[in-house]
């Protein structure tokens, strides 16, 4: 593993235009799981390195169930990242939530069917904690500066990870509303949990664009919405991030996200099979001896 960054964004390639980031370079990255969405984007903003990675390439090119989200975390790994702040699109599930708002929930629902979200198998057994999925500590630290630039900002509540590339009908939109979820989206679920078997700290800012198809008075959500409304969350969203930076690189860490795999491994070292020992190393190396 490198130390090229120990604070990795994932989101648009718009986050890139962020005010005060000097890009410096760009890494390519190959990964047993295969290739991440794009390059990496290695940066610096007030002195701080940064690693930047567009969710679904530049050019939005991959669809949410497409991503190999895999990849795009064990890159981040590789790069020596401790802390990813992700950035995305949401609808919101109720009427307090309005587009250009910004959430930072704390819990997930999974309504995905066809995605790979763990880095184990082929011979390796492990089941880590996720009844605390976000890292609170770097929630917090977003949902402050996201206050203090003006942002209205909502904390806490439940991000309902649907699989897509399509909308919600009506009947799902109010089965999820129900429920009691606060937003709806399709891409970071996966994100987290392998964020959390990394043991990288991972929090979410879910940029609201529209109310889903729920809401009585509006339109049901439309590509052109979403895109009109992504576009005014940028400016705001990259003001969070720049100042956001520097504090999460100061802030001294007591989350347990560092220590996920501890006693999460059940497969005896002498039992895991080489290739995937050799894998998973930059993940697992710490708990597993190599000879």
């Amino acid at each position: 593993m490198s130390n090229e960054s120990k604070i990795g964004i994932i989101g648009g390639s718009g986050l890139y235009e962020m005010p005060g980031l000097r890009v410096l370079h760009e890494r390519s990255i190959d990964t047993p799981f295969g290739p991440p969405s794009d390059p990496y984007v290695i940066g610096e903003i007030d002195g701080v390195r940064v690693a930047f990675l567009a969710r679904h390439g530049r050019g939005h090119r991959v669809l949410p169930s497409e991503l190999n989200f895999r990849a795009n975390i064990y890159g981040f790994k590789l790069l020596g990242v401790e802390q990813i702040l992700s950035a995305s699109a949401v609808g919101s599930m109720k009427l307090e939530y309005a587009p250009t708002d910004i959430v930072f929930p704390v819990q997930f629902i999974d309504r995905t069917r066809h995605r790979v979200d763990t880095f184990f198998g082929n011979g390796v057994v492990a089941h880590i904690s996720f009844a605390d999925p976000i890292c609170v500590e770097l929630s917090n630290l977003a949902a402050e500066v996201s206050t203090e630039i003006g942002a209205k900002t909502h904390r806490g509540g439940t991000y309902l990870c649907m699989e897509g590339p399509q909308f919600s009908t009506r009947a799902e939109s109010t089965l999820y509303r129900s429920w009691g979820v606060d937003v709806i989206g399709m891409t970071n679920l996966q994100e987290a949990k392998l964020a959390r078997e990394a043991e990288i700290c991972y929090a979410t800012m879910a940029l609201v664009t529209d109310y889903d198809c729920w809401h009585e008075t509006e339109k049901p959500v439309t590509v052109e919405q979403v895109i009109g409304y992504l576009q005014k969350n940028a400016k705001t969203a990259t003001a969070i991030l720049a100042r956001s930076i520097p504090r999460i690189a100061a802030m001294k860490k007591s989350c347990s996200c560092g220590t996920t795999l501890e006693y999460a491994i059940l497969t005896p070292p002498n039992l895991i099979p080489p290739e995937t020992r050799d894998a998973l190393l930059p993940i697992i190396g710490k708990y597993v001896d190599r000879s």
